[in-house]
Formats: structure tokens, C-alpha cells, sequence
């Protein structure tokens, strides 16, 4: 391997075909060191994110500088100079946390939660930040702040959202692993478009993230999207709220009850091509001794998701408020996008009731669910009841009785897991007859990803995905 000095696209393009295990691997036995790693990614970026722009925001500088400083203290941490990026609303020092919002200043954040210090001081190295739509409100990745983030399988179409620079850039190999926050299904949904691994995390499974926030701290996640399982598995157990709680390493013999939903909450049937993915993964599952059979969530689905749809509201009503009080005298319609706008106004004509129901979905899920997981240990869904869409399909300018029903519809699967607590993950084991990814969804009870990420190592060896790169990545013919 040549010194970092002496790196060319080339080099850089093939260490991105390797996982941050092996790309921490190299710096740990002297082929390169963390300066070299942070120069090849920044090689990569500069090549491929034009076309994808999965970045929001560059810090070359400052990453070559702390890599040059983990070379200086020969650093022996396990991920030295592995090269991350935060997703555009983690509060990361030295960076602006904009969230994909116009709203938003451009200055420098000062400190980090324990989230972020845990994952630095195991040796990652931020060279930016990702991309994500206006407060992580749409399941699309296109801010009117920009930029576009594309899919790297098909530039045509939106890597998902709300973490959809984060997963567009691992799928490309732009770095090995990407911050990423669920809220609704915001790190499973471009898992699934983008073809990467993605596991959101049960509430209370990982230290604090951000500040104190009413619904974020109730519904939202967060997690590593990584392609290969190790690297998620690494990631959920370097943040876990236990220090030094043992990795997932390798899968379990123990053989699953995995009941099979192929319907969503609202009773709707998928995409045929996402219910083919998702039958030809029940069939998987069985045939390495999985014990398979379809089953029914035990709930209302239409009540839960009207219930969801109204908190979701009252996000984007919070935004609104929290903007008002930032942008002096400018207009709103100049500082915040169209649907957080309509979603806001959408959450103050509710009736105060409509929050009632909300409270009593919420209180009633871990009694049905954990009745429900007394007799089966895994669920495997859809993540999303269609193939990636175009861009501009969710974009935030879409009329919001346009944009509504068609969003929530396409994200029918994962918001139970948000307001249940619960942990699910996405794995890359579909594709479209026009080669686009199609996730499977695995879910579990509470505290259970120890057994989902066995499982997703068991199916990373059965079928595996490590050789399978987009048009727009490390590995296409072109670079």
C-alpha cells in the first residue's frame, strides 16, 4: 500500500471497497496510516459526489488535521482514521448543524453529546456531513437548502430519506459507515433504496444523541449504516448506554419462530416486486431452518398510523415554532420549505383528543407486542411498500394533499418500531428487475438486537452482498 503522499484515485478507490474493520485493519498493521485513510476519502469524495451530492457540508481541513494527530500520538484505537460522516442534524464540533433547513445559520457547533464522543474516541474521523431533507420531515433527500442527494444505483431516482446522503454515500463506498437517525423509518428506508445495512436501534439503546426533545426522545433512533453487518454490530455496541457491552459477532445457532407480514398497517399489498423480495426471503430464512409462517400485527393499523401522522404534525409544528423565533423579520416561506409549513399548520387544526390517541397508542403497544412476541421472535416486513422512487416524487414542494397520502402509504412498515421502542433493521437482499434495491425488514421485541444482527450475519453468509456495488460507486467499471 503506498505512503498517503503518494495515493492515487486508484488506490483510494479500491480501499473503498473495504468495510471500516478492514480499513482500520490496515492502519493497525502499518500498510497505511489514519492520514492516508482520510486522503483516499477525500479522493473519493471530490470523484463521486458531484453526481450524488451526499454531502452537506466539507471538513477536509479539520480530517486531515486530527488524522495527522492520530498518527502523531500513534493512536491505538480500535477505528483510528476510519473516515464517517454525521448526518446534517447530529451536533458535531466544528461543524453547522443545519438540518437540511434554510432556517438554519451556518455556525460552527462547539460541543458534541456522548453519542458523538464515543465514536470519535474509538478513532473515527468525520470528513463532513450528510445530507438529509429539511428536519428529517420527508422520506426523500431533497432540501431546497441543497443539495439533491441521488441514488447511486440510478441517479434518477432519491436514495430515501431522511438519511439519504448517509446511505447513498456508503452504498457508493464514499466512507465505510454513516450516521444515521430513524424517526419514522429514517435510517431503514435509504438502507433499503440505497442496497446498505441499517439498523435502528430500540429506545434507551444508545447513550444521549442530542438535546432533550419531547417526541424526538420518543420516537427517534440512531445508528451506523454501514454494507456490511460487522459494522453496524460495531457501531451499536461502541454507543450502547452499557460501556464496553460485547459486539455481535457471528451468528447464533439458534433457529428463529419468524412470522411473515406482507401487508401494511393499512391493509394495503405491496409492490409486486417487494412482495417477491420478501417471499423469497421467507423462503431463505426457511430453508436454513427457520421456523416461517405469515401472521397479523396484533393492533389497528389505520388508528396507529393516523395516530403516527399526527405526531409526525406536531414535529414539523415544533420546527416551525422553533424558526419563528430565529429568522427576526424575514418571511417563513422564505426560511422553511412548503411541507413543513402544511404539516405544522396541519398539527395546530388538530383537536387537542388527537393527542389522546396518540398517548394511548403509545401506552397500549408493549402490552400487545410483548404478547405478540411471546410466540414469535423476529417479524419479517417490507421496509417500504415500493421500489426507490424518482426525484421529486416526495420532493417538498409537492402539494401537501398530493404528498400526504402517497409518503405515508410508501412508509406504511416502519413507524410502528418508532413508537413501540422496539428495534428493527434493514438488509440488502432484494433488487428490482431494473436493478434497484429492495430491503427486508427484520423487527424484534425490545432489547433484542442481539438477535437481529445474528440473524443479518446468518443472511450476509447465505446470500451475500459485499460484490454487489451501484453504477455511481468505488467499484464501477468506469473508476
Amino acid at each position: 500500500m503506498p505512503h498517503h503522499d503518494t495515493l492515487t484515485r486508484s488506490d483510494a478507490f479500491r480501499i473503498g471497497r473495504l468495510d471500516a474493520h478492514d480499513q482500520a485493519a490496515l492502519v493497525r498493521s502499518g500498510q497505511l496510516d489514519a492520514a492516508g485513510l482520510i486522503d483516499a476519502a477525500i479522493l473519493r469524495i471530490e470523484a463521486l459526489d458531484p453526481a450524488l451530492q451526499a454531502l452537506s457540508h466539507r471538513a477536509f481541513e479539520p480530517a486531515r488535521r486530527e488524522a495527522a494527530e492520530l498518527d502523531r500520538a500513534h493512536a491505538r484505537a480500535p477505528m483510528a482514521g476510519v473516515p464517517w460522516l454525521p448526518k446534517d442534524s447530529l451536533d458535531y464540533p466544528g461543524m453547522p448543524t443545519r438540518s437540511g433547513s434554510r432556517s438554519r445559520s451556518g455556525t460552527l457547533v462547539a460541543h458534541g453529546h456522548p453519542y458523538v464522543q464515543r465514536l470519535v474516541a474509538q478513532g473515527l474521523v468525520a470528513v463532513g456531513k450528510s445530507a438529509m431533507p429539511e428536519f428529517g420531515l420527508l422520506a426523500s433527500t431533497e432540501p431546497l437548502l441543497g443539495p439533491v442527494t441521488r441514488n447511486p444505483w440510478s441517479l434518477a431516482h432519491s436514495p430515501g430519506g431522511s438519511s439519504g446522503g448517509a446511505a447513498a454515500a456508503v452504498a457508493a463506498g464514499l466512507v465505510p459507515v454513516a450516521h444515521g437517525s430513524d424517526g419514522g423509518g429514517s435510517i431503514r428506508l435509504p438502507s433499503s433504496c440505497c442496497g446498505v445495512v441499517g439498523l435502528k436501534p430500540g429506545r434507551d439503546s444508545t447513550v444521549r444523541v442530542r438535546d432533550r426533545h419531547l417526541v424526538e426522545d420518543l420516537l427517534v433512533a440512531d445508528g451506523l449504516h454501514a454494507r456490511s453487518v460487522r459494522d453496524v454490530a460495531w457501531g451499536f455496541a461502541t454507543t450502547h448506554p452499557q460501556a464496553g457491552r460485547p459486539m455481535v459477532r457471528a451468528p447464533s445457532a439458534r433457529r428463529l419462530r419468524i412470522g411473515v407480514i406482507e401487508q401494511g398497517l393499512r391493509g394495503a399489498a405491496p409492490h409486486p416486486e417487494v412482495r417477491d423480495a420478501v417471499a423469497r426471503t421467507a423462503s431463505l430464512c426457511e430453508a436454513l431452518g427457520h421456523r416461517v409462517e405469515r401472521v397479523r400485527w396484533p393492533i389497528d393499523g389505520d388508528a396507529f398510523l393516523t395516530a403516527f401522522e399526527n405526531l409526525w404534525s406536531h414535529l414539523a409544528a415544533d420546527a416551525v415554532d422553533a424558526a419563528t423565533a430565529l429568522i427576526g423579520g424575514r418571511r417563513l416561506e422564505d426560511a422553511l420549505e412548503p411541507w413543513t409549513l402544511a404539516l405544522g399548520a396541519r398539527a395546530r387544526a388538530l383537536p387537542t383528543r388527537a393527542l389522546e390517541d396518540v398517548y394511548a397508542q403509545i401506552a397500549g403497544l408493549p402490552r400487545q407486542l410483548s404478547a405478540f412476541y411471546a410466540t414469535h421472535d423476529v417479524v419479517l416486513t417490507p421496509v417500504v411498500s415500493a421500489p426507490p422512487p424518482t426525484i421529486g416524487t416526495f420532493a417538498p414542494e409537492v402539494p401537501m394533499d398530493a404528498l400526504m397520502p402517497t409518503m405515508f402509504a410508501w412508509i406504511d412498515y416502519t413507524p410502528l418500531q418508532n413508537m413501540a421502542g422496539t428495534p428493527a433493521i434493514s438488509l440488502p437482499l432484494g433488487m428490482s428487475a431494473d436493478g434497484l434495491p429492495i430491503g427486508a425488514m427484520f423487527a424484534a421485541d425490545r432489547g433484542q438486537e442481539d438477535v437481529l444482527l445474528a440473524l443479518a450475519y446468518e443472511l450476509e453468509a447465505a446470500a451475500p452482498w459485499a460484490d454487489r456495488w451501484p453504477a455511481h460507486s468505488v467499484a464501477a467499471p468506469a473508476a
